[in-house]
This record gives C-alpha cells, sequence and structure tokens, in this order.
C-alpha cells in the first residue's frame, strides 16, 4: 500500500500531490520549482493544507513529505516511507501544538535546523500541524522563512481555512493551497475495515455519526468509553424539561471533560517528569551541583507550563467535540422541522430527533445552534468552561 493510501476520500488532493512529487524527482535547483508545469504538476516550497476537522490535514501532508522523501514518489514500503509515517526521519519536522499555541521559540529552532542541507534525502521538510495556533510572533518568523526558504526546504501547513483569523494573509499568498473535503461515511467505513480490521457493523455505525472525522470514527468504533460520552452529551436535550437536570447534565459535561484531559495527562506528565530529572542527573553530588539543581528548577518551572497549557487544550478539545455534537443534534432538528431532504448527523437518534421537531419549531432550533456556537466562542475566548456551559443550559432551556 502506498504511502496515498492513508488520505481518504481524497482523489482531487491525491493527484494534485502526486504530480508535485514527481516533479520534484526530477528538480535539480530551487530555480526549476514551479516553472510552469502542465496540468498545476509544479513544485514549490511552501504548501497550506486546509480543510474541515477530521478531513486529514496532517495525515496529507505527512504523505506528501513521504513522496517528496522516497525514491518511487510514495511508496510505503522503502525506508523513507516508513521513518516520515512514523515521525522518524531525520530530514522531517513536525510542529505539533501540544499547548493553546505555537510559540516564537518553536518555530524559530525548527526552522534554524530546517534551513540547513538535508543528510539523507533530498528535501528538508517542515510541517506545522494547526497552523491557525502560531502566535503573532511566531506567525511573523516563519513567514521570513517562507519567504525566502533555503534552496532545499519545504513547508507544509495545516490549518482548518484559508481565512484571516486561521492564518494571516501574507503566510497565505506565499503558499500554495490544497484543499480538503470531508470524506464521505462509506470511504471512512472501508478504511475502518480494511486499515483498523474493525468489524463492518461497527465501522459503518462509526462512520455515520463521526461528522467526517477519521479519527473520531476510529475512537468511537474501538473506545466504550467514547460512545459512552457521545451518549451523555445527547442526552441533554431531554434533561433539559427539568432545571436541576439540566444543570447536573451540564456539571457532568464539564466534569467528563475535565477526566478525559486528567487521565491523558496523568501517565504522561509522570514520565517526562522522571526524563527530565534523568537528564539533569538527578541524585547526582560533587562539584557543580548546586548549579545543576538551579538549572533543573527553571527546567521544572518550564515543564509544569507547558503540562498545564496542554492539559487545559485537552480539556477544551473534549468540551469543544461534545458542542460539536450537541450542535449536531440539533442541526438534525432543525432539518427535519423544515422536512429538508439532508443527511443526518445522528441517523441512530433518528426517532428521538423526530419527536423534538414536533415539539419545537425551527425558529427554536436555529437560536439553540446560535447559543451553541457563542459557547464554543466564549471557550475560545478563555471564559471559565463551568460559566460557559451553565449559561448555555440556560440558553437551550429557554429556545
Amino acid at each position: 500500500m502506498s504511502v496515498w493510501s492513508q488520505v481518504v476520500g481524497q482523489p482531487a488532493a491525491v493527484a494534485e500531490l502526486q504530480a508535485a512529487a514527481e516533479r520534484a524527482a526530477r528538480v535539480r535547483f530551487s530555480d526549476e520549482l514551479d516553472d510552469g508545469a502542465p496540468g498545476g504538476a509544479g513544485m514549490t516550497h511552501s504548501w497550506l493544507f486546509t480543510g474541515p476537522p477530521g478531513s486529514g490535514r496532517s495525515v496529507a501532508a505527512r504523505a506528501f513529505a513521504a513522496a517528496l522523501q522516497c525514491p518511487d514518489q510514495g511508496c510505503g514500503s522503502c525506508p523513507a516511507c516508513h521513518t516520515v509515517m512514523a515521525g522518524t526521519h531525520a530530514d522531517v519536522r513536525e510542529i505539533v501544538p501540544e499547548g493553546l499555541s505555537i510559540s516564537v521559540k518553536e518555530v524559530r529552532t525548527t526552522i534554524d535546523v530546517a534551513a540547513r542541507r538535508p543528510t539523507t534525502a533530498r528535501w528538508q521538510i517542515v510541517i506545522v500541524e494547526d497552523a491557525d495556533r502560531l502566535t503573532e510572533q511566531a506567525s511573523n518568523a516563519l513567514l521570513k522563512s517562507v519567504e525566502e526558504p533555503a534552496e532545499r526546504t519545504v513547508f507544509l501547513l495545516c490549518c482548518p481555512s484559508e481565512h484571516p483569523d486561521d492564518i494571516s494573509v501574507t503566510i497565505r499568498s506565499r503558499c500554495r493551497a490544497v484543499r480538503l473535503r470531508t470524506p464521505a461515511p462509506e470511504a471512512i467505513a472501508a478504511v475502518l475495515v480494511e486499515r483498523d480490521g474493525i468489524p463492518e457493523a461497527d465501522a459503518t455505525w462509526a462512520a455515520s455519526v463521526c461528522g467526517g472525522h477519521i479519527g473520531r470514527a476510529r475512537r468511537l468504533a474501538r473506545v466504550p468509553e467514547a460512545r459512552e460520552e457521545r451518549d451523555a452529551v445527547l442526552a441533554l436535550p431531554r434533561a433539559l424539561r427539568s432545571a436541576a437536570d439540566a444543570f447536573a447534565a451540564s456539571d457532568a459535561m464539564v466534569g467528563a471533560a475535565e477526566a478525559e484531559a486528567a487521565a491523558l495527562a496523568a501517565s504522561r506528565d509522570e514520565v517526562e517528569r522522571e526524563e527530565l530529572a534523568v537528564s539533569l542527573g538527578a541524585g547526582g553530588t560533587g562539584k557543580g551541583t548546586a548549579q545543576a539543581q538551579r538549572s533543573a528548577r527553571a527546567a521544572e518551572k518550564d515543564l509544569e507550563k507547558r503540562q498545564r497549557s496542554r492539559l487545559t487544550r485537552t480539556k477544551r478539545d473534549a468540551l469543544d467535540r461534545a458542542l460539536v455534537d450537541l450542535a449536531g443534534y440539533y442541526r438534525d432538528v432543525l432539518a427535519r422541522g423544515l422536512g429538508a431532504s439532508v443527511t443526518s448527523t445522528h441517523p441512530d437518534r433518528a426517532t428521538e430527533i423526530g419527536h423534538a421537531a414536533r415539539d419545537s419549531t425551527p425558529e427554536a432550533s436555529l437560536r439553540r445552534l446560535e447559543a451553541i456556537l457563542a459557547c464554543r466562542d466564549a471557550l475560545a475566548a478563555n471564559v471559565k468552561p463551568e460559566i460557559a456551559i451553565d449559561a448555555l443550559v440556560t440558553a437551550l432551556r429557554t429556545g
């Protein structure tokens, strides 16, 4: 299987990237890049992968990086393909934000190394996941490298859209855009069965309720807790009849997000602390120990700061998934109330959604959708989750 088999439901994007990789294999000098090759087959130093969450932006970028480094443009079986897809290739670097943003320090460190000549392959490649999380200073630092790249350096940026709120206009204008779309449920189900070995019935169900998010579909099919979390979120509309039940459901939603974030952080945080202690010579004695201990305390504070930021982001991501599920529910209610023939977000809740549409009005459903979107904006603006979710529950009860 080639690396392109990892890119699900994106035939147009794959064709464009394959053509560019084949063109890049024939390039000797940077002034030969994107020199008017026919059919959009030219190669360039900077690429921007856009698409909705779950469309596979980072997977497509990684597959393209493998194709650029592979002697056969992405065969999927050579050492270059294996190491790039595994994230261990010496000449492919990834910036993956674990906290709320990507710092200028992280960007500068990466681009300084990427400016060197490749050591084992033809290109130095930098993949920036969630480029919409670049701080202003980080964006400016990256812009300078994108404007004047080293001869053998390629930048692959990933973000939700080309809107200025997601990526600066100056960076966007210097990148070639690759637009991905939401994969069809049939394509998602097929890859879950063929690549992950998930039973067909489970794969079909997960693909139908994941909202086009491949990673979410895989988690729903494999992890019972994920299905329980989804059930708890979709129980909220039924709890709105009673104020006590509604606010209890609100507390449960926030509590579930906190529990998920804490569970993911616990083991990883401990491993990071142990690795840091070992690298700084914990338990050492003798000359220079006092200076080493002072350096260790500073490093520990920096690690704790990064871990807190990662915990906050994990909690927000969990709440955002819950809100997206809730928005999908009311979108289905609105569509049913208007008699629209569209694909359902939650087809397994068709009966319940039909009852909700009968008992409500399209105007009320639309107001509830707007309240959910406002809650997402509030969380992004750093409003305390308990306050944002309680305000949402109040708006949902009011209709």
